[in-house]
């Protein structure tokens, strides 16, 4: 054999050797820079300079969602999104999001379980212009009969198309609504029907009068500007927004520890049947939610990983299946679902998901198997901080739903940090059959198998 020849084998098998090895996240990404405020009304600023493109973002997080909602109103963090479009003592219904987009910027707003964001990105040098459209809004946003009635038509049209007139489109909605009984995260987001036909004009006045105040609120400004001249503009418009008249309640219900199986079946007009496989989970930067976001890359993070391997293509039970650690402020559920294969039994298919939970607790994940969900992460991680938006978002998260603006950073070395012992711990803490909820959704008609 050559010489070249010799040569050219080894350089081959030190690259594969370096592509079967497991790959560590080379770079930590660079710290957010940030400065925090709080106004004397209670409103909470973050102020992040980034003068790599002339743009500025704006976002005004409001601690409220759906889970802040009482039984009887559900849908109202989501309608109030709606309405606070709806125009100000001193701004045309409607004009907020035509005038960013007048001078080339684009704005929106959502609605989770845990807050209410509105946000804008545009020309830096409107950043002034912006903060006044919030604060106006914040101070003197217009309530009306008209406007909440015709809001709430839109509202419940938007159920129709996303959820009622979709295939698989109460899957959510079915999902928490079986696990939990006590807790608002019961209820979806967007609401029953019932509940938004029942909502007044004054309910709405109410929500905004209890939840959109100063100090429910974190303004995040990321991007191109002065933060001297920006905190000046800061307290000038925000900080004329009157104070709370009392505090904002916290008294959300808990969810009772569950004690044993909780099974359901459900019927609905679906193509196919499914069956969900879920357990009970800590919250939003507990120490086991780091493992825990690391096992959900584990199990159904892209068509490799283990769920969706055994059950569409190794034993072919399910024509698509996944799986959601849903990790939010307060504890909440991580499920799998299994959508079947004509022809398979829904017996088959909790068995198999079942047994893809019991497996890590059986077995520690193998070191290439931890190192792909690492990679993962952090390729999660690190392309989710790009934009001056991403990067409001990561800091308003850790500011509001963490309550320690610290983890925007922090995080990066605990994840990096999991092991495989780390999983499997969490595994048998919270992947056990008294915390399990298992749903047979059935085509109507169909008789339980």
């Amino acid at each position: 054999m050559s010489t070249s020849l010799r040569v050219a084998i080894c350089a081959c098998g030190l690259a594969l050797a370096a592509v079967a090895a497991p790959l560590r996240a080379a770079v930590h990404p660079p710290k957010l820079e940030y400065q925090l405020l709080t106004l004397p009304n209670g409103l909470r600023v973050i102020l992040s300079e980034d003068h790599s493109t002339p743009i500025a973002h704006v976002a005004v997080w409001y601690h409220v969602g759906s889970k802040n909602e009482r039984p009887g109103r559900t849908g109202f963090a989501h309608l109030f999104e709606h309405m606070m479009f709806k125009g100000s003592q001193n701004v045309d219904p409607d004009t907020h999001t035509s005038v960013i987009a007048s001078v080339g910027g684009r704005s929106n707003a959502y609605t989770t379980e845990d807050e209410t964001v509105f946000w804008q990105t545009l020309p830096a040098h409107y950043l002034p212009m912006v903060l006044w459209l919030e604060a106006d809004r914040m101070a003197t946003l217009r309530i009306d009969e008209e406007a909440f009635k015709r809001e709430r038509e839109v509202v419940k049209e938007e159920r129709r198309m996303r959820v009622e007139n979709q295939p698989y489109g109460r899957l959510s909605e079915i999902i928490f609504d079986q696990a939990f009984t006590t807790h608002p995260y019961k209820h979806a987001t967007i609401g029953t029907m019932a509940d938004l036909e029942a909502a007044s004009v004054a309910d709405v006045r109410e929500f905004h009068n209890t939840f959109y105040v100063p100090s429910n609120a974190t303004v995040t400004i990321v991007g191109d500007f002065d933060p001297v001249v920006t905190t000046q503009m800061v307290n000038r418009y925000f900080g004329r927004v009157p104070k709370a008249a009392r505090p904002v309640p916290r008294d959300i219900p808990k969810e009772p520890a569950q004690t044993k199986e909780k099974r359901a079946v459900v019927n609905e007009s679906w193509p196919l049947p499914a069956v969900v496989v879920g357990y009970h989970v800590t919250y939003d930067g507990h120490p086991d939610a780091y493992p825990l976001h690391m096992t959900s890359k584990i199990l159904s993070d892209g068509n490799s990983a283990r769920i969706p391997r055994e059950l569409v293509y190794n034993k072919r039970l399910a024509l698509t299946a996944f799986g959601s650690g849903n990790i939010t402020e307060d504890p909440n559920l991580f499920y799998a679902v299994a959508v079947l294969q004509p022809g398979r039994t829904a017996a088959e298919a909790e068995k198999a998901l079942i047994e893809e939970f019991e497996k890590l607790k059986r077995e520690p994940v193998s070191s290439t198997e931890l190192q792909r969900a690492k990679n993962q992460w952090a390729r999660d991680y690190i392309v989710g901080r790009e934009t001056i938006q991403d990067k409001a978002n990561h800091l308003a998260h850790a500011a509001v739903i963490h309550n320690d603006i610290g983890t925007a950073d922090g995080e990066y070395e605990i994840f990096m940090n999991v092991t495989a012992a780390d999983i499997q711990r969490v595994a048998k803490t919270y992947f056990n059959d008294t915390n399990r909820v298992v749903i047979h959704i059935e085509n109507k008609g169909a008789g339980s198998r």
